[in-house]
């Protein structure tokens, strides 16, 4: 289980600016992603600053910025300004809007226009497919399917990523993404099912030191930790 010999592209998951550059370091990683959600919690103010901010600093892999309106014709807008911010830029919308309209007509406007779009918040096989259709004839573009939260509902996502792998050899524009990672075994199923990019967080890349380690040793420094917080607590009975 060597990490430098996964066919998956791993991509970041983030939006702090120093975490980001600092995995832009790693020969690993291939690309990145963000959302409103991770840039809030990151104090981002300024989209238009930390966008270009990061994009001077990366600016040869792919990244992927989402637009934030609700409506379609406000959302198409921002998606025009966001790409013309670099040939790297992927434009993060999401399948539907908040009223449950499906964004199906700006996908294909936007795919029309060659904007490289990563289509966000996708949960089913079917929306997969509704997405795809979208895309025929167009410029390279993704489809984030939320493997993370498939699986906070009880639900086994792997089956489900297969299929969607599956279905999206029929569109060779189009590349799978495995969105929403919990851990990082999730990094390997996307592999042996062979999704095309995985995104990741900073707290789940930073276990890659632990792929192959021995499992007695691990056994080993687990009994230290506790013994020793333990002992550190003072605990008497």
């Amino acid at each position: 289980m060597n990490p430098l010999d996964l066919k998956v592209k791993v991509f970041a998951d983030g939006a702090d600016e120093a975490g980001m550059v600092e995995m832009y370091r790693n020969p690993l990683i291939k690309g990145f992603t963000t959302n409103p959600t991770l840039m809030r919690k990151a104090g981002i103010t300024n989209y238009r600053a930390f966008a270009q901010s990061i994009l001077r600093a990366i600016p040869d892999r792919p990244i992927s910025f989402e637009v934030f309106a609700d409506d379609f014709a406000e959302m198409e807008r921002q998606a025009t300004e966001i790409s013309s911010w670099g040939p790297n830029v992927y434009v993060k919308i999401p399948i539907t809007n908040t009223r449950r309209e499906p964004s199906s007509g700006l996908l294909r406007r936007l795919s029309k226009a060659k904007v490289k779009v990563n289509v966000t918040a996708v949960m089913t096989l079917e929306q997969v497919g509704e997405a795809a259709s979208c895309f025929v004839g167009g410029p390279a573009a993704c489809v984030s399917l939320f493997a993370g939260r498939v699986a906070d509902t009880g639900r086994d996502p792997v089956p489900l990523m297969a299929a969607a792998v599956e279905l999206l050899r029929l569109y060779p524009n189009l590349e799978l993404i495995w969105a929403s990672p919990r851990e990082l075994l999730n990094i390997f199923q996307a592999d042996s099912v062979g999704c095309h990019i995985i995104t990741v967080t900073n707290d789940v890349l930073k276990k890659l030191n632990l792929v192959g380690k021995d499992l007695s040793e691990y056994s080993l420094e687990t009994v230290k930790m506790f013994s020793e917080d333990g002992a550190r607590a003072g605990f008497t009975l």
